[in-house]
């Protein structure tokens, strides 16, 4: 019987356990806090999908293509947009409860850079909780083997093929072996100083795939969300709070967005996150003309007045934050990387869908659809690789000098250090600044034994080649705007991704 571990309890590693176990795979799933602790749930704005009638495929293509500024891979843009809406249909199957008017039928929005209300929603803004609880209560009932509290230290290689992983269990060291290792871990969020990840989204799995010799690619791409609240501990405001009318605001009450975009609010999210930090003033979320707040947005409802503020009355305060990654681990179609026995999956793949810059409500679809189809890859034949693209590896900066005057590391001085070289706005020499001081973090690290320190090591190891990808792509495009440069020509530029798989 084939085996495989999936890493990462989101959609899309459920989604893929559901799938190879209903094909006969054996499945262990291990996640690295408890089951529901992931991006998944956090997830507010919902799910695209072409689902009615005056809606079109195309469309939702060609919405996808924009928002990546001519950089998605189109074979991957075509899987995603013609096979969601059975992932959907699947996920409603599954117990997944969609919003519904009082005819029955299904309650769809419209979020930024989209040219159709597509987006689906449940529990009004608890889109992921919804999804996340159904998956896993069906993931239980199939009897699927779930390991929590189980922390990625490495990947198992042995000759040239991934074979399992060596975890940290309760402090100890335990190997689990299997014919397939499925990476489902989600972003790198704490990277930044501002992020609407969880705590847990500290890039394990891409800096376990590096250190395995694995291809990443496009991990300049970190999309910033316009919207969280800046009052408290981070908390996202959905995008679906805008398609509902919200606008945004400087101090004088002047709706500024449309200075940036002909689409204001609705603009994609790169423009709208450097729309809002160029203003010298407090920005402001206005959304005080929409009726029924409590009811449409009762998560963010929730977290505006628990901060003591009344949103139905005055406008909140927001600012921009890490929100999703747009590179990650490369694979082909089917989730394989060039690494036989490994597939990535979920935020931590780069399938090419997003491009410079993810369309809204992809994210989850994009976790249920190649979920679905690593499965069938695994459960067909797990040690096949990928085709290995051809892909530019920046040099690794190594630190000069004795840097006397550098700060000493930890992760808060790492999160500084990104959020003002790699963050929104980029330059040269301050990502050569970031290369040479993550450098010298890296090679003064200790060798980790707690997982915090593992954690440490792993946001450095992805820290460095997010800031090495930035360094090299010198042109701005989507979401990696570089201000020592002009914006570089929309092109509908194949990758070498779709090509070679």
């Amino acid at each position: 019987m084939t085996s495989a571990i999936v890493v990462g309890s989101g959609i899309a590693g459920l989604t893929f356990a559901l799938h190879a176990a209903r094909r006969g795979v054996q499945v262990t799933l291990v996640t690295k806090g408890g089951a529901d602790h992931g991006s998944t749930r956090c997830a507010q704005g919902g799910i695209a999908g072409v689902l009615f009638p005056e809606d079109r495929i195309e469309d939702h293509v060609r919405d996808t293509l924009t928002a990546g500024a001519g950089l998605c891979d189109e074979a991957a843009v075509q899987v995603l947009v013609t096979e969601g809406p059975q992932r959907i249909r699947e996920l409603a199957a599954w117990g997944v409860a969609f919003d519904r008017d009082a005819t029955g039928r299904l309650r769809h929005g419209l979020e930024a850079a989209h040219s159709f209300p597509r987006i689906l929603h449940a529990g009004g803004d608890a889109t992921g909780l919804a999804i996340e609880s159904a998956l896993l209560r069906r993931a239980r009932e199939a009897g699927i083997r779930i390991v929590e509290h189980a922390f990625l230290a490495d990947l198992v290689v042995r000759d040239g093929a991934v074979r399992g992983v060596r975890l940290l269990v309760e402090g100890r060291s335990r190997m689990l072996t299997a014919h397939a290792v499925v990476l489902a871990t989600g972003g790198t969020g704490q990277l930044y100083a501002r992020t609407t990840n969880p705590a847990v989204a500290t890039g394990d799995g891409i800096a376990a795939a590096i250190r395995a010799g694995a291809e990443v690619r496009d991990l300049e791409f970190v999309q910033f969300h316009p919207t969280v609240l800046a009052a408290g501990t981070p908390f996202l405001v959905s995008e679906a709070v805008r398609g509902e009318g919200a606008v945004l605001v400087d101090e004088d009450g002047r709706r500024f967005a449309f200075d940036a975009h002909p689409d204001g609010e609705l603009a994609p999210r790169d423009v709208v996150a450097r729309a809002i930090a160029a203003q010298s003033g407090r920005v402001r979320l206005d959304a005080t003309g929409i009726p029924g707040l409590s009811e449409r947005f009762p998560s963010i409802d929730a977290a505006v007045r628990a901060r003591g503020l009344d949103w139905t009355r005055e406008p909140i305060p927001v600012t921009p934050a890490a929100h999703y990654l747009m590179g990650g681990i490369v694979t082909d179609l089917d989730g394989r990387t060039a690494l036989a026995g490994l597939y990535a999956v979920g935020e931590c793949a780069r399938t090419g869908v997003h491009g410079a810059n993810r369309l809204a409500s992809n994210s989850l679809l994009e976790g249920a659809v190649f979920g679905a189809r690593a499965a069938a890859a695994v459960a067909w034949g797990p040690l096949a690789p990928a085709a290995s693209p051809v892909a530019a590896r920046a040099e690794r900066v190594e630190p000069a000098g004795r840097h006397h005057d550098m700060a000493p590391f930890s992760r808060g001085a790492l999160q500084r250090l990104m959020w003002e070289h790699a963050g929104l706005i980029r330059d040269a020499d301050g990502l050569r600044a970031a290369a040479r001081t993550i450098a010298a973090w890296r090679a003064t690290a200790p060798n980790p034994v707690a997982v915090a320190a593992h954690e440490d090591v792993n946001l450095l190891i992805v820290a460095e080649a997010v800031v090495a990808a930035a360094l090299a792509r010198s042109a701005s495009v989507g979401a990696h705007w570089r201000a020592d440069a002009a914006p570089a020509p929309v092109a509908r530029e194949l990758t070498t991704v779709g090509a070679a798989c």
